[in-house]
């Protein structure tokens, strides 16, 4: 156990030093809001208007998805160099952790998360059913300019008068 006291004195020194940065900064910081300040501001570009809408959150879910399968990989480096050693143990506990991504995987793909296209809304198609009979034809729905005074000849074209 003394071999881990350091690692925990390093860890009790880096929480206080970052909740006294913190509240440090809350006490003795100038708090002098105006508009300037802020406004959005990336790379020295003024916006000229607001953005049309919000960033999708799809976009950070598929990414926090390449993330988690890199971790995985970084896993599997160790595990594969020493699967000898590990024995089933090691076996049973990496397929554990990848059946966690995998499952993980399975359902962002159900509920959509990977569809980037427009979203698709079906129709009814009974309501368009209920437009067609079978009196219409192309003769009674279209409906033709420019014909008068025209006569119909014997091969179906329209010959001038």
């Amino acid at each position: 156990m003394s071999q881990y006291l350091p690692i925990v004195v390093l860890l009790i020194l880096a929480t206080l030093f970052g909740a006294l940065s913190f509240v440090a900064s809350r006490l003795l910081a100038p708090r002098r809001p105006s508009v300037a300040k802020e406004a959005p501001y990336e790379c020295g570009i003024v916006p000229s208007r607001e953005p049309p809408e919000r960033f999708p959150v799809s976009f950070y879910i598929v990414a926090m998805l390449f993330i988690m399968f890199d971790i995985e990989i970084i896993f599997l480096y160790p595990y594969a160099v020493e699967r000898g050693a590990l024995g089933a143990f090691g076996f049973w506990a990496i397929l554990g952790f990848s059946l966690v991504f995998f499952l993980t995987f399975v359902y962002e793909v159900a509920k959509g998360g990977l569809d980037w296209g427009p979203l698709q809304r079906y129709r009814d198609l009974s309501v368009d059913a209920r437009m067609v009979s079978a009196g219409r034809d192309s003769s009674s729905t279209i409906r033709r300019v420019g014909l008068e005074g025209r006569t119909p000849t014997n091969d179906g074209s329209e010959a001038a008068a």
